[in-house]
């Protein structure tokens, strides 16, 4: 039998992701907030709830993608949450990004009503989510992710169980490390270029041709040379993203200096004003900080 789908978050990642769950033509029961983020799911045939466990009671697999930690612990276990209506042998999975330790909390919570949990954050931005091709990273059983595998195909092109409960959500703190030191290395290379009097665009164009080619090169500093910051990824979210990072860092012990470092650049940006752009907005405060370089190479770009 067909699992009927319930989904929680109906935001910039959580619309398309429940719209392909719809179009593939799986029964779906869906909460958001606002009404009228609703309804272009309503309009799709999925039924409208007036709270998470609404959704629960309709469903045998539920998904959430929410915005924080504190959010998720909300829409799953506060009042007219998930686990109030979830009945024994659903699975929640949960698609936000948030802190790991939380989430083997949520876990255990969940396994005392006999209902599976995974953590399974995602990368590859608005985009990935309306075309179905978003990288998923699973913490959780084997038979729990097994079980909701082929829903997850719809959602996603690249599908990894990476271990335990938080196991997802560490691998996505790694995702985000790299994704911020990288768009940061990018802007620091292209204001260098820019400062010295070359052309960046040249740069990025040789650069993609070789060892340093990445896809954050490709997209991201396109971003940066056209001056369009348009959000794929909200350089708040990716902020909030650095903190629960942090977090797990300290809770480890570890001395990870790049992180630190990044931690700073974001919280300039979203302090700034510029929280709602796209992270690779990072280049508009490295432009900031070299205004008087960029005066004297002749390219004062600082207003992209």
């Amino acid at each position: 039998m067909t699992d009927r789908i319930g989904f929680i978050g109906l935001g910039i990642m959580g619309r398309p992701m429940s719209l392909n769950l719809r179009r593939a033509g799986f029964d779906l029961a869906v909460y958001a907030r606002r009404a009228e983020s609703m309804r272009p799911l309503a309009e799709a045939g999925a039924r409208t709830c007036a709270s998470p466990a609404e959704v629960a009671c309709q469903a045998d697999v539920i998904f959430t993608m929410v915005s924080d930690t504190p959010d998720v612990e909300a829409v799953i276990l506060g009042a007219n949450g998930v686990i109030e209506g979830a009945r024994a042998g659903a699975v929640v999975v949960d698609m936000s990004t948030i802190s790991p330790s939380a989430t083997r909390v949520i876990a255990e919570r969940l396994r005392g009503r006999d209902v599976e949990m995974l953590d399974a954050p995602v990368s590859g931005g608005e985009a990935g989510a309306v075309n179905g091709t978003l990288s998923i990273m699973v913490g959780g059983s084997v038979a729990a992710f097994e079980r909701v595998r082929y829903l997850l195909e719809i959602m996603g092109g690249n599908i990894v169980r990476i271990g335990d409960h938080g196991a997802g959500q560490v691998c996505k703190s790694c995702n985000q490390i790299l994704v911020g030191a990288t768009i940061a290395g990018v802007a620091e290379a292209l204001l260098l270029a820019q400062a010295a009097g070359v052309d960046p665009a040249k740069v990025r164009e040789a650069l993609l041709g070789g060892f340093a080619s990445s896809r954050v090169l490709e997209v991201h500093g396109q971003r940066m040379i056209d001056g369009d910051f348009s959000p794929g990824f909200k350089a708040r979210l990716h902020r909030k993203d650095l903190r629960i990072v942090t977090e797990t860092v300290r809770e480890l012990g570890l001395n990870l200096p790049s992180v630190a470092l990044l931690d700073q650049a974001l919280s300039a940006l979203v302090e700034q004003g510029l929280g709602e752009l796209d992270s690779s907005a990072l280049y508009r405060v490295l432009l900031g900080m070299n205004a008087g370089a960029a005066k004297r190479s002749g390219r004062d770009d600082s207003n992209p």
